[in-house]
């Protein structure tokens, strides 16, 4: 059963997507504001997320933009349901990271013919990086290693990233083993058995660097391996290594490199 974030502040229109999406068996977690829906994705990691645009407080843009900011909640797949039409208003929600952008009012059957199209994709996605992706990826360091070029990273420089000492080793080798799926600070603390904020500052105190900064590297450091010695695009390279949203790896790589994907590749 699936778990969604519905975020609307009308609260006949929210009690209606709700009741619908129960009928559905799905599991619906309700906020009546954007402040409470950000604060309710971060507590509950839900599987997708419902979003109105026009809110008081923080409207849906603002709670979309966080949510992508944030490394526990920037991969969830986040639906906009809003009365507003025009071209503009889509092409900013799309550029701002939004999974789809349905206009009310809508048909119920339209409604879950959406939610079922992207938790469908979330859920090849999660299949691929499980049963196929790693397989990828050993394909492409082998080919590296073979590589008569010096330029071209091998396994062990790119592994090298993290401390080769540290009481963290647990946590690196965790990272190294799952970041090309969508893993989370979350899910490392559990699979180490640490409290999320105990951990990060551990590792930040330790490192210089927080869990999800570490990720966050690992997952650039191979985007690099690919688009050096690829020709996939950006799109496959971002979930490949561990993005359901290109967008945002095309953000994150710009932000902790300096530059876009598509101009690093071209300078290599």
């Amino acid at each position: 059963m699936a778990d969604i974030l519905l975020i609307e502040d009308d609260s006949l229109n929210r009690d209606l997507f709700q009741e619908f999406l129960e009928s559905q068996g799905y599991k619906i977690i309700s906020a009546e504001n954007g402040i409470s829906g950000i604060k309710q994705a971060r507590q509950h990691l839900p599987d997708l997320i419902l979003c109105d645009i026009i809110m008081p407080e923080l409207d849906g843009y603002g709670v979309l933009n966080q949510l992508r900011q944030d490394p526990t909640t920037s991969l969830i797949p986040l639906i906009f349901l809003t009365a507003k039409t025009a071209k503009v208003e889509y092409r900013q929600a799309m550029e701002l990271g939004a999974d789809d952008y349905l206009t009310k009012p809508l048909m119920p059957e339209e409604l879950l013919a959406a939610v079922s199209a992207r938790l469908q994709r979330k859920a090849i996605l999660e299949r691929c990086y499980l049963a196929r992706c790693q397989d990828v990826l050993n394909e492409v360091h082998k080919n590296s290693i073979d590589s008569a070029s010096n330029s071209i990273p091998t396994q062990q420089e790119i592994t090298s990233i993290f401390p080769t000492v540290s009481p963290f080793n647990e946590v690196f080798n965790f990272i190294e083993a799952n970041y090309h799926r969508e893993i989370s600070l979350s899910d490392v603390a559990q699979a180490v058995g640490y409290s999320p904020a105990y951990l990060t500052n551990q590792v930040k105190q330790e490192t210089g660097h927080t869990v999800n900064r570490w990720i966050i590297e690992r997952r650039l450091v191979e985007a690099c391996t690919l688009l050096r010695n690829t020709t996939w695009s950006v799109e496959q390279i971002a979930t490949t290594v561990g993005y359901s949203n290109a967008s945002y790896f095309f953000r994150q790589f710009r932000q902790y490199r300096g530059i876009t994907p598509k101009a690093w590749r071209e300078e290599k």
